[in-house]
């Protein structure tokens, strides 16, 4: 007897016959039972691993056959005339978990093109045990997938609260099957919890672990914990002993609630018990890993599971997820070597290495289970797609899609909506729209975060007329218009000045048949107040006032609105008039209030909201006193921020490093040492290490002030802290070292700052400055090279540097020259500029009595005169055709048409005759 090996193909609604046979030897002497093909037509045979030949079962599916590849199909034969086949795919790329082929031998035919019957979506592609179904859907009626009288039980068990009455036509006939079947269709722990009860005060049923591992999973789902440890401590009792499905339920549901410690505890026991978890166990205590961010643990575990490997020494400990001694990994790597994973451990797997951002690992991954035969499914490619989005490969991500389609692999709306989202983020409006009409092409209906993927990004664009087209689209197909929705849309018409229709579209809402939330009435008043539309938030204010949906929230953003306009008064009149609305105000208010009237300049009247805060009891940290003591600061009332200070202290509120750091900068722009010091040691003695901005001030002070020795104290402290130096306090260091001619030190921090990156033009300039200073102007010479050629001469103070080196080494040219780049940069000379250009002049031969005529046309016009500076300068040192330009653009400035006097006597009376 030979059968054809199907795949269905879930768009069609049909089998696509793959060519592959079973034979006869396969299936056994019987007439009945299950044979096992692989998609690539090698026949693995009977007793392959795992997948016992059952050649005597004439009913039931394989689900009981655990570990059977996305590659394979179950196909149970009966010979004689119709029958069913049945076809169990685990993780194939069907997205279905079961279907049945009638099918003829002698009677009616269906050769290659069988009839697809009782298509049930898959719940999960988890792998499933007998007697256990961690993941589960509700079916849309209670026993429409089953047979037999289990529809009445359950149809009776809703209908009946009394179990006596609604059980006693099957009370002495239920089996173990219909018990597992009745449980698992509970969707109250309650009613479980009843029947279970029932069944074991009845006595004649014999209730085994499948039953305690069904009343684990309900009972979990529904953290009843309390329940769970009393069901344990029953089965140690009755001496039933827990398996893997009992303890991955456990896991799993403690680990779903935020518990992993809890959940790893069983993982303990398991241990304890020498049971090895199999795939699926390995895979939820994988997912518990992965849950807590614990990446490197998921792939430590899971290899040492997949080599086989005792999990004793992982696993040492009262407390899993304390005591597993995991090596200490760089990075995760892909999984060793195995024989057959499903696609669900693949998937597990290749999520975990995208969330720990390990994009090579995980296209290692996918590309190992193309190579082993594992065709990747849906949410295989929707994972992957996601991991490359997320690391910014779009076009791999695109590229993906196609894969999908070169495997038959059909992709879903959340395919097409992980696409738009990823392009959302990339800005390309264009590919958004474009994956959502292909999705509409692909026969795929948009869901609810497809349009609103669409919407956020049309709208974000300001896009009106594509987002009223969208709209239209989602009215007319009847898509729920959430608040998200409803704010994203009404922000886009007050972005772009249309009032009118803004308006319209909250009445639309505001009028319609259901009601706004609060939070969303708060969200278009922000929108609104935002945008300084007063008059608007008020009407939409009233509007929730009149549909009695005001709360907290309405009237905090209505007082930020009020702040934003300035209109303090009535920012205070609304909260006087919240406690007739029967609302207090909460911190929040309050904390709106203190920073409206603190960023105004106005500290006294925020003051006097701190009590207010303090009788609530909304006084919890230091927020509010420190946006009033930088207000008194920035009025120079120090001593008023100092009083507040202490009072915060003496109220019990602790001090953070910001408030500290306000007072310590305050201070030291003001060169008080005294308060500087005492603030800083009270920081010091709060547990607070400094930060930057606090080396900063305190180095800067100290540099104003020329304390070397204090300065160099606290540049060590910065450097041992968490902040190292930046580029602004080492350049105070290099500037106090020059002051005090210490070039040792003041090149040690200069190759730090180099070597970080992060010198700029002061650096080099003060390096610059020390060189010469102590005479080595070879170093000087070059520092300023590599200023020019770095491009770092910009400042007056660098090119005054520059021009004193050049000029107190005799090199009048370069000087010149670097003058006249300095005019040319537009960069404005100083007192100390034309002080050196002076001595230049007087020591290139020109009179006392010219440049006294230059410093009088200086004063006479600056533009003018700086460009006679130059012509003169050029003109001394032979640079005539810049001494021309200097005079054609010096004539432009002037008020008169002759030349200067000073540049005839610069330039032996030839004047701009040049």
């Amino acid at each position: 007897m030979e059968v054809s090996c199907a795949k269905l193909d879930p768009k069609r609604g049909s089998l696509e016959f793959v060519g592959a046979r079973v034979e006869r030897n396969l299936l056994g002497s019987s007439s009945s039972g299950y044979g096992i093909i692989s998609k690539n037509n090698r026949k693995l045979g009977r007793g392959f691993p795992g997948f016992p030949i059952n050649a005597s079962s004439r009913r039931g599916s394989p689900s009981e056959y655990e570990n059977l590849s996305s590659g394979c199909v179950f196909i149970s034969v009966k010979s004689g005339t119709k029958c069913v086949k049945s076809f169990r795919n685990k993780g194939f790329d069907s997205g279905y978990r079961s279907i049945s082929v009638h099918c003829a031998k002698g009677g009616r035919s269906s050769s290659r093109n069988g009839k697809v019957e009782g298509l049930r979506p898959a719940a999960s592609e988890k792998p499933r045990r007998g007697g256990r179904d961690i993941l589960r859907n509700p079916s849309k009626g209670k026993g429409l997938s089953y047979g037999g009288r289990i529809p009445s039980v359950l149809q009776a068990l809703d209908d009946i609260e009394d179990l006596d009455n609604a059980l006693k036509p099957w009370e002495a006939s239920l089996n173990c099957k219909e018990i597992s079947i009745i449980l698992k269709e509970q969707w109250r722990w309650e009613r479980a919890l009843d029947i279970f009860g029932w069944l074991k005060e009845k006595g004649s049923y014999e209730l085994n672990v499948i039953h305690y591992n069904i009343m684990f999973g309900i009972l979990g789902r529904s953290h009843q914990w309390n329940n769970i440890r009393r069901f344990w401590e029953e089965m140690k009792v009755m001496g039933i002993i827990p398996t893997n499905p009992t303890y991955g339920t456990l896991i799993d549901s403690y680990s779903k609630a935020g518990l992993k410690d809890e959940a790893l505890m069983w993982l303990d026991d398991m241990r304890s018990r020498r049971i090895k978890p199999d795939e699926v166990t390995m895979g939820i205590v994988v997912q518990t890993f992965k849950r807590a961010k614990e990446f490197e643990k998921a792939d430590q575990f899971f290899k040492e599971w997949s080599s086989d490997a005792s999990l004793s020494d992982a696993c040492d400990g009262s407390n899993a997820s304390q005591k597993l001694n995991f090596q200490q990994v760089n990075s995760l790597s892909a999984p060793p070597p195995q024989k057959f994973y499903s696609s669900y451990t693949y998937n597990t797997l290749i999520d975990t290495y995208g969330k720990a951002g390990q994009l090579q690992e995980a296209s290692n991954l996918f590309n190992q289970m193309l190579k082993d035969g594992i065709v990747p499914n849906t949410i295989t490619f929707n994972t992957m797609i996601h991991i490359c989005g997320n690391h910014g490969l779009i076009e791999e991500a695109d590229a993906l899609l196609l894969k999908m389609e070169d495997l038959r692999c059909l992709p879903d709306a959340r395919t097409y909506n992980i696409l738009m989202s990823l392009h959302v983020k990339n800005q390309n409006i264009n590919m958004v729209s474009c994956y959502f009409a292909k999705m509409k092409e692909s026969g795929l209906k948009p869901d609810h975060v497809s349009y609103r993927t669409l919407l956020y990004a049309f709208s974000d664009r300001n896009m009106v007329e594509e987002v009223e087209s969208v709209i239209a689209e989602m009215d007319q197909e009847g898509v729920y218009v959430d608040e998200f929705i409803q704010t994203t849309v009404m922000r886009m018409y007050i972005d772009v000045n249309m009032l009118e229709r803004s308006w319209a579209w909250f009445e639309r809402f505001h009028l319609g048949k259901e009601e706004m939330s609060s939070e969303c009435y708060s969200a278009i008043i922000d929108a609104y107040g935002e945008r300084g539309y007063l008059l608007e938030a008020e009407k939409v204010f009233h509007c929730c006032s009149d549909k009695q949906r005001l709360s907290v929230t309405e009237f905090n953003v209505m007082i930020k609105a009020y702040g934003k306009v300035k209109m303090y008064d009535k920012a205070c009149q609304l909260i006087e008039t919240m406690e007739s609305y029967g609302i207090l105000p909460d911190k929040c208010t309050y904390n709106s209030l203190i920073q409206i009237f603190s960023s105004a300049g106005l500290p006294y009247k925020a003051r006097s909201y701190i009590s207010k805060m303090q009788e609530g009891g909304f006084v919890d940290d230091c927020v509010p006193y420190c946006a009033i003591i930088s207000s008194f600061i920035k009025l120079g009332r120090l001593e008023k921020a100092e009083e507040l200070f202490q009072d915060m202290v003496i109220s019990g509120v602790k001090p953070d490093i910001v408030v500290f750091g306000i007072l310590i900068n305050a201070f030291a722009e003001i060169g008080s040492v005294g308060h500087v010091k005492r603030y800083f040691s009270l920081m010091y003695e709060a547990g607070f290490s400094g930060n930057s901005v606090i080396f900063n001030s305190l180095i800067k002070l100290y540099t104003k002030l020329g304390c070397l020795r204090e300065a160099e104290e606290i540049y060590k402290l910065h450097q041992s802290s968490d902040d190292r130096p930046d580029v602004y306090s080492s350049n105070c260091m290099i500037d106090l070292y020059s002051q005090h001619s210490m070039v040792n030190d003041a090149e040690e921090i200069f190759k730090y700052l180099k070597c970080q990156g992060i010198a700029n033009e002061f650096s080099y300039s003060m390096m610059l400055f020390l060189y010469k200073k102590v005479g080595r102007f070879s170093e000087a010479s070059y520092i300023a090279q590599e200023m020019q050629a770095l491009g770092l001469l910009s400042k007056t103070l660098s090119y005054n540097n520059v021009i004193c080196l050049y000029a107190s080494t005799g090199r009048y040219r370069e000087a010149v020259e670097t003058f006249s780049r300095m005019i040319e940069s537009r960069t404005l000379p100083d007192g100390s500029t034309y002080k050196t250009l002076r001595t230049i002049l007087i020591k290139g031969g020109v009179s006392k009595e010219a440049v006294n005529q230059l410093k009088q046309k200086q004063k006479e016009n600056a533009l003018c005169g700086t460009h006679a500076w130059l012509a003169t300068l050029c003109a001394m040192v032979g640079m005539h055709n810049e001494a021309q330009q200097a005079c054609f653009t010096m004539r432009q400035f002037s008020e008169t048409a002759d030349a200067p006097r000073s540049m005839s006597l610069a330039t032996g009376g030839s004047g701009c005759a040049l």
